[in-house]
């Protein structure tokens, strides 16, 4: 199923989720106007490589174009295609202006920052001698979706649902959404090899947990 939109008003102005996805979207710009060289060089240089994160392989200095720890924050504004990137900042613009709302920008900034960080390591650490590099803001986006399952279950949201050849729009409850989306990822990370190329599920559940655990930090003091 694909969402298109919640029921769930803001109070504000989320200015930080809308910067997110300009952000998102200006790197993938520069990055296809790099050419397919240039662009596998970027994947290279700025996404995260668990073997190279871990000390175990290292890049030429001609690619190495930050320190390995900062690829686990760069990586989270590349993406490998155009669906990737529609994909992510689709479920980004739903979700992500609500936690905005209730958390207030800067928390929400580190927020998301900290469940993309530990979504990176999610991945990584079952296979620390993985040479293929992860990008995309799927991780910290996945943490969007544990705070907003933790903080509005019984929000609709409106989802398109293929049914053979056809194509049914309905509401459903996000508890309904997210948690059916939750348990593709975790069947699906059971199912995929630590260390292989392809969506790296391990990573959108570390975030996911990150975020129904971290959510609750930081909305201390907040008003409800």
């Amino acid at each position: 199923m694909i969402p298109l939109r919640d029921d769930n008003p803001v109070r504000i102005v989320p200015f930080v989720t809308w910067g997110i996805v300009a952000a998102c979207v200006l790197a993938f710009l520069v990055q296809i106007s790099l050419g397919a060289p240039g662009f596998n060089r970027i994947i290279f240089a700025l996404g995260a490589i668990p073997a190279v994160m871990f000390g175990h392989a290292y890049l030429p200095p001609e690619i190495a174009l930050v320190p390995p720890a900062a690829t686990v924050v760069s990586s989270m504004f590349l993406h490998g295609g155009w669906l990737h990137l529609i994909g992510n900042m689709l479920y980004l613009w739903i979700f992500g202006d609500n936690i905005e709302d209730r958390m207030g920008h800067l928390r929400f900034l580190i927020f998301y920052l900290a469940c993309g960080v530990a979504a990176v390591f999610a991945q990584a650490v079952p296979a620390p001698e993985s040479v293929v590099p992860m990008v995309g803001a799927s991780g910290a986006i996945s943490g969007v979706l544990g705070a907003y399952l933790l903080l509005f279950p019984r929000a609709r949201v409106l989802v398109l649902v293929p049914l053979g050849f056809v194509l049914q729009v309905i509401r459903l409850p996000a508890v309904w959404v997210l948690g059916l989306w939750f348990l593709v990822q975790l069947l699906s990370s059971l199912m995929a090899p630590a260390g292989e190329g392809g969506v790296a599920f391990r990573a959108h559940l570390g975030g996911f947990l990150t975020g129904l655990l971290l959510a609750p930090v930081f909305l201390l003091g907040r008003p409800r």
